[in-house]
């Protein structure tokens, strides 16, 4: 199938969803997906295992309630400061892991997320253990109120959209095959005259503006921030769903997050089902075990479909390509 037209038939999809389905579920969606997304550009098309991206993804949620709660920004503008967090988070963050390479550049990253996780702990203006709350949704461009859920859907929509297309169009610029060129060969991509140090500076600091570009919309979205979202085990989340979607894929990380997600939701209530059809109450506790459930599903995905869903559909399609070529 042509990407064009799967692209298309994805948005005609999105855009009937909210009709059918809870808005605030989808939006949950598309925040996690574009967060997913943006961490497969680091480590799926630069080959850089990032355990600190959860920084990104809940300072840049703190930095947005904040400013739209506590400083009266305007909707817009609380976006734009929790991507300008993100990404300083980055830079920050890249300028002291970006020249180590393998576990050691992961762990890095892992420790100096902790770091912040325990100074949003601390800091006054998330609320501690409780969270920042009540953030408001406010106005898109002063005049269209963002209270309603299916204009708030809308509006999620066309920043994931947007994202979605940097990540596209940066693949498959010149940027994006260094990176590729620096994933598969970097010693060689080095003798060829490239700074692949300055390309995943760049790569890296990219992933993180859009992961915090995810979390401030998530925020927006949910009406509050807590601890969660800037604990490490979110940065091993966004890795399961990168890895079940299909690393290195374009759509792949978007399935991932839709599987995850949707197993996080949805588990407790299939559980009650479960129960009700066959009179086993054990079935109710599912939904205390969505970790389990989850790593379950993980494990059979490295097992039976290594290159993850998408990534095994790709690679299907391909096998039967050549195959319908190969008997003409």
């Amino acid at each position: 199938m042509n990407s064009k037209v799967g692209y298309g038939i994805a948005l005609v999809a999105a855009l009937a969803a909210p009709f059918m389905i809870y808005p605030i579920f989808l939006m949950k969606v598309l925040c996690f997906a574009l967060f997913a997304c943006a961490f497969n550009l680091l480590i799926g098309f630069t080959g850089l295992l990032s355990f600190g991206h959860a920084a990104f993804f809940g300072g840049a949620g703190y930095v947005a309630g904040y400013a739209i709660k506590s400083m009266g920004l305007p909707f817009e503008l609380g976006l734009v400061a929790g991507v300008a967090v993100g990404a300083l988070i980055g830079l920050v963050m890249g300028l002291l892991a970006i020249r180590r390479q393998g576990i050691y550049f992961t762990m890095i990253t892992l420790a100096l997320a902790q770091m912040l996780f325990f100074v949003f702990l601390q800091a006054t203006f998330t609320g501690g253990e409780d969270g920042l709350q009540g953030v408001p949704r406010g106005k898109l461009l002063g005049m269209v109120s963002l209270e309603d859920d299916m204009t708030l859907y809308y509006v999620v929509l066309a920043i994931f959209i947007a994202g979605f297309a940097l990540i596209v169009r940066t693949v498959h610029s010149p940027f994006g095959q260094v990176l590729k060129a620096v994933k598969e060969n970097e010693p060689r991509a080095v003798s060829l005259g490239y700074d692949t140090d300055r390309y995943k500076l760049l790569a890296f600091v990219l992933s993180a503006a859009l992961s915090g570009l995810a979390g401030a919309t998530k925020t927006v979205v949910l009406g509050f921030e807590t601890l969660t979202d800037v604990h490490w085990t979110m940065s091993g989340l966004v890795v399961l769903m990168t890895l079940v979607g299909g690393l290195g894929t374009l759509a792949g990380p978007v399935v991932g997050a839709i599987l995850i997600v949707s197993l996080e939701n949805k588990l407790g209530d299939m559980g009650n089902w479960l129960a009700t059809i066959t009179n086993i109450e054990w079935f109710r506790s599912i939904g205390e075990s969505v970790t389990i459930v989850t790593g379950f599903i993980f494990i059979v995905c490295v097992l039976a479909f290594r290159r993850g869903i998408v990534g095994e559909f790709i690679a299907l399609f391909n096998r039967s390509k050549a195959g319908s070529a190969a008997s003409h």
